[in-house]
Formats: structure tokens, C-alpha cells, sequence
């Protein structure tokens, strides 16, 4: 039995940030495994080298831009239409995470959460979109998170910036749905990865994440690839400006 065709997304170009690992290249394999031409960003060109080897050589190239810098976005991106072909489909996933409390956060670093999260996803979304309604389609996914939603002591400015990526989802999608492209979010709960590696080692906040997830366990990246598929695919053709949640069901229980 084969897969419906409103989820074939073969022969599509993706361009996907922060994807030298973690979620990122969690989801950039999944795109290349569906059959789309991959194009991995981050800023280091040596651990892109890196994690373009793991995928399927003639579905994978690189792009080394900050996604933070808006000229060098805009470089970066008309350099991948000449080389690579017209982007169908954008996955914003750069972002970082730092942790302290709020009184103690400082100004360098509140500004620093805000450029890499939530001010990458406007120029690198801008750019593509430019492309994108001049072409009359186009697939849009910014990553947010459970904390798009909800929060944790000693992560507001975090849970600030991806609050401000599902509303910026939404902006999008108002600005850009006439013209054919679908913006939607994809929102991550707590997911199992190298950055959170040391959240998963502590056995207390573990014990708290699976009493808090209805499923039981941690996030795994394999657990988001279905659901970037299903948007970038024309399976979402009508789907617009929404934020699925892939999070064991946390956002849903007290």
C-alpha cells in the first residue's frame, strides 16, 4: 500500500535551520527520506559538512548564514535559489535556550534569546516568503514549543520569544495566505536532544516530565518528522496559521 498523495512531498527544495543536529536535523532527514532536496544552515561550516554526511548524498546541501544578521539572510537565501532551485518549503528551527532567573537575566542575553528565536524566523521567513507569493505557493514552518503556551520558572525570556513566534506564525499567515503560502508552527514539548541532554540526566526533572506527559516519556526527534511532513505537505493545503503541539499531550492535562 502506498502513502496517499496529498503527503508526497517529493521533488520539493527545504531549507531548514539550525539543523546541524538536534531537532533540527531530526526534521531535515525526514525531508530528505521523503525525498525533498535538503539544504542544512547553521553558522559552522565544518559541523554542516558534518551532518550533511549523514543524509542522502544527492538530496543534501549546506548554506553557512547567521539567520540572526538580515543581510546576510538575504545573501544566503538568493544564493540557495541560484544553486540549489526555488525553496518550497521553509522549516525556521534555529533557536537556543538560556536559563537563569528573570531578575538575574541580563540584557546581552534577553537580546540574544530574542535575535536567535523569534528575529531569525521574520528575516529568514521574509526572505523565502518574497520568493514564495511571487511564485503562488509555498510551506512555512516556524518551530515554537510547549512554551509557546506555558512556562517554567527560569526560562521567561524563552517562553517570551516563542509566545512572540506563534503570534509572528499567525502574522504570516494573514500577510501571505492570499498569496498561496500556508505558515503553521510546529510546537515541540520536551524532546530529547544534545542540548537537553542534561534536563534528561536529572532525575528529579525527569520524574517530573513523565508524570507531567499524559504519554508517559520524553519527547523523541523521530516524534516530530510526521508532523513537518503533514505540513509542509498538500495534505495542509487549507491549513493555515495553526500550531500543532507534538507533546505527549502535556499542553492538555493539568
Amino acid at each position: 500500500m502506498t502513502a496517499h498523495p496529498l503527503f508526497d512531498v517529493s521533488g520539493r527544495t527545504a531549507l531548514v535551520t539550525g539543523s546541524s543536529r538536534g531537532i533540527g536535523h531530526a526534521l531535515a532527514r525526514g525531508l530528505a527520506e521523503a525525498g525533498c532536496t535538503v539544504v542544512l544552515n547553521g553558522r559552522d561550516g565544518a559541523r554542516l559538512a558534518e551532518a550533511a554526511a549523514a543524509l542522502p548524498a544527492d538530496r543534501v546541501h549546506t548554506a553557512v548564514f547567521d539567520v540572526t544578521d538580515g543581510p546576510a539572510v538575504a545573501r544566503g537565501v538568493a544564493d540557495i535559489e541560484e544553486r540549489v532551485g526555488p525553496l518550497d518549503i521553509l522549516v525556521n528551527n534555529a533557536g537556543m535556550q538560556l536559563r537563569a532567573p528573570l531578575l538575574e537575566f541580563t540584557d546581552e542575553d534577553w537580546h540574544r534569546i530574542l535575535q536567535t528565536n523569534l528575529t531569525s524566523a521574520f528575516l529568514v521567513g521574509r526572505e523565502a516568503a518574497r520568493r514564495m507569493t511571487a511564485r503562488g505557493h509555498g510551506k512555512i514552518v516556524n518551530i515554537c514549543s510547549l512554551q509557546s503556551e506555558v512556562v517554567r520558572p527560569g526560562i521567561a525570556p524563552y517562553a517570551a520569544a516563542k509566545g512572540a513566534v506563534k503570534m509572528l506564525t499567525k502574522g504570516m499567515c494573514a500577510d501571505w495566505g492570499p498569496y498561496g503560502v500556508q505558515v503553521n508552527g510546529l510546537g515541540p514539548g520536551y524532546v530529547e536532544t544534545e542540548l537537553t541532554r542534561p534536563l534528561v540526566e536529572d532525575e528529579e526533572f525527569t520524574a517530573w516530565v513523565r508524570r507531567r506527559t499524559p504519554a508517559g516519556r520524553w519527547g523523541r526527534t523521530a516524534d516530530l518528522v510526521g508532523g513537518v511532513l503533514f505540513l509542509a505537505s498538500p495534505a495542509a493545503d487549507f491549513v493555515n496559521g495553526q500550531v500543532l503541539y507534538v507533546d505527549g499531550g502535556m499542553t492538555s492535562v493539568l
